[in-house]
Formats: C-alpha cells, sequence, structure tokens
C-alpha cells in the first residue's frame, strides 16, 4: 500500500528541497499542510494537485 501522508522530512527529499524551507513554506502557508496534533503532515494526492497548479506551460 502506497503512503499518503508524509512528514515534513520525507516531503522535503520528495520536492528536493532543504527541511528549513518547508518549515518556513509552512509558516507562511505556501503548502498545503495537516496538522496532526504537534506533527505537521503533507497529503500527497493534494501536492500533487498544488504542483500541477504550477506548472509552467513551454513556449512554442
Amino acid at each position: 500500500m502506497e503512503k499518503r501522508f508524509l512528514g515534513i522530512k520525507e516531503m522535503a527529499e520528495y520536492l528536493g528541497l532543504t527541511v528549513g524551507t518547508m518549515y518556513v513554506w509552512v509558516c507562511q502557508k505556501k503548502i498545503p499542510y495537516l496538522k496532526v496534533g504537534k506533527l505537521v503532515k503533507f497529503d500527497l494526492k493534494e501536492i500533487e494537485n498544488w504542483l500541477k497548479e504550477r506548472r509552467v506551460e513551454e513556449i512554442s
């Protein structure tokens, strides 16, 4: 079964960013996330949609 919710370290690795950048983006609400108690979690399906919305189309 595929893991759907990732922690901040796993998401940083998935996106190729630093953990520090992830914390900044969470504080600035630049990336969708969930709070589970004190933990920050990321829904992989929601992140995939978020990435698709930010796609830059090529110029022909």
